[in-house]
C-alpha cells in the first residue's frame, strides 16, 4: 500500500510538473496542410493544443484586416483559438478568421456526422465558447484577448459568407438533405483601455 501511494504521489507531481510546464510554454493545436501526404492519409487539417503562448497585444485593434495578410509557411492565414473547458485545461483548435476592417469573426462548419449532433456540441469549441465567451487567439505570433458572441441572425450569417449559411442537397429520392451548417461569433476585444477608462 505504500508504494502504491508513493506511486499515486510519484505520477501526480509529474503531471502537475508538465501541465505547469506547458501552461509556461505553450501547446499549440497541430495543424496539416492540406497540400501534403499527411492531409490525405488523416483526412483531417487540424488537432487540438491545450495553452497558447506569446506576447499579449494590450492596445486596441482599429482594422483587422491585416490577417489577411499573414503567410505562415504551413497554416496559412488561418490562426489559433484558445477556449475554456468545464475541468480548466484549455482546447486550442486552428480556425478560420473572417476580417471585415474593424470587426473580427470567427467561423466554422459542421459536416457528416457532426451534423447528428445539437448546436453547440458539434465541435469542443464551439461548446466551450457557448458556455464560456472568453478566449484567446493567437496571430502571427501575438495574443488576443477577447470575447465571442454567436451570430444568431441567419441573414447576417449568409452576408457574412456570401451565401445560406445551410447548404443541402437533393438525393436519390428527390429529397433534400441538410450536408453543412456553418456558425460565425463575432469577436470583441477584451482586457484593453477604451475610451480612457479601465480595461474591459
Amino acid at each position: 500500500m505504500k508504494y502504491v501511494r508513493i506511486g499515486l504521489l510519484g505520477f501526480t507531481a509529474l503531471l502537475i510538473t508538465t501541465l505547469i510546464t506547458l501552461r509556461v510554454t505553450g501547446f499549440e493545436p497541430r495543424y496539416i496542410d492540406p497540400r501534403t501526404p499527411a492531409f490525405a492519409e488523416s483526412n483531417r487539417t487540424a488537432g487540438p493544443g491545450l495553452w497558447l503562448a506569446g506576447e499579449v497585444v494590450r492596445e486596441p485593434v482599429i482594422n483587422w484586416d491585416f490577417i489577411n495578410d499573414v503567410d505562415h509557411p504551413v497554416r496559412g492565414n488561418s490562426i489559433m483559438l484558445e477556449t475554456r473547458t468545464w475541468y480548466g485545461i484549455p482546447h486550442s483548435v486552428s480556425v478560420n478568421a473572417r476580417p471585415r476592417g474593424p470587426d473580427l469573426y470567427l467561423s466554422g462548419s459542421a459536416q457528416g456526422d457532426r451534423l447528428d449532433e445539437e448546436f453547440p456540441n458539434n465541435k469542443a469549441w464551439w461548446a466551450n465558447v457557448e458556455r464560456d465567451p472568453r478566449i484567446r487567439m493567437k496571430i502571427d505570433g501575438k495574443i488576443y484577448e477577447a470575447t465571442v458572441a454567436l451570430v444568431q441572425d441567419q441573414e447576417e450569417a449568409a452576408r457574412l459568407l456570401g451565401g445560406n449559411p445551410i447548404s443541402t442537397r437533393v438525393d436519390e429520392n428527390g429529397n433534400e438533405q441538410i450536408v453543412s451548417k456553418r456558425y460565425y461569433w463575432r469577436v470583441f476585444q477584451r482586457n484593453i483601455p477604451t475610451y480612457g477608462a479601465a480595461p474591459i
